[in-house]
């Protein structure tokens, strides 16, 4: 990933890294993808921009979500909260530790499993760390 966009807002696009991908892989064994490009995408099923995910079907899947991180992100944290709710469906999401927002209260606090990330990821092929803090949102069954 381009260092120079990476600190910009040119970008909402923030590939997850390998490793920690793998780590959270062996916990949940993933089986969709549902916001990637056909190069990053980390699961054999996933849904590119054009498929759009937000209008794809994710139940009776184990979901890792990493979803663009402009406006629409809230789009996609509500679609994770209530794909979750059909049976035996799990989505474990990565997105940036905004606890100030909206969506954060209506949809992840006190219905989610919230992991911090402690100090700050390096995306994608990037040498420098993201300019913000991330968090691990895992939506299951027995968080209601």
């Amino acid at each position: 990933m381009n260092n120079e966009l990476m600190f910009s807002s040119k970008t909402d696009l923030w590939s997850t890294p390998w490793n920690f991908f793998e780590k959270l892989n062996d916990e949940f064994h993933f089986t969709l993808d549902p916001c990637s490009t056909h190069e990053n995408a980390k699961c054999y099923k996933h849904f590119t921009i054009e498929e759009d995910g937000l209008l794809q079907d994710w139940g009776n899947e184990v979901v890792f979500c990493n979803p663009p991180y402009g406006r629409q992100i809230k789009d996609w944290v509500k679609k994770a909260y209530e794909e979750s709710q059909k049976d035996n469906t799990t989505v474990v999401m990565l997105i940036p530790a905004r606890t100030d927002t909206i969506y954060f209260h209506e949809y992840i606090y006190h219905k989610a499993e919230i992991r911090f990330i402690k100090g700050r990821l390096k995306f994608g092929d990037s040498k420098n760390s993201a300019p913000f803090p991330s968090m691990v949102v895992v939506f299951r069954e027995d968080n209601q």
